[in-house]
């Protein structure tokens, strides 16, 4: 698949650390797995776990050698965003840049559509 037609971005800094988080796991067979569940200071709530499997309509984005998995029901909430990776001063963290979010609460975990 192009990128002109993934419907979600996974950046080089979040392929990065993963592939480091992958590595001290000494699992290469895990991939970062992004849901979307109910609940949250604004109604929907981001989720990030690693998982060995894709299931049926699973959709996975590769980088740098590592798998982005988003299932169907949470990536019609992605379209368009990007899985990216910061470190600050209020640390570390995954988070999605979503152009379908229209209110966000103050940390970035959750949103509202």
């Amino acid at each position: 698949m192009s990128d002109m037609n993934v419907p979600i971005s996974f950046s080089d800094a979040a392929a990065a650390r993963v592939r480091m988080l992958i590595a001290e796991e000494e699992n290469p067979a895990l991939k970062l797995r992004v849901y979307i569940t109910g609940g949250g200071c604004s109604g929907f709530q981001y989720g990030f776990t690693f998982d060995e499997n894709v299931n049926d309509g699973d959709m996975t984005i590769e980088n740098s050698g590592v798998t982005l998995v988003v299932d169907p029901m949470s990536l019609q909430y992605l379209i368009g965003g990007v899985v990216d990776y910061t470190e600050g001063l209020e640390g570390s963290r995954f988070f999605i840049d979503n152009p379908n979010a229209k209110t966000t609460c103050g940390c970035g975990a959750s949103f509202s559509v």
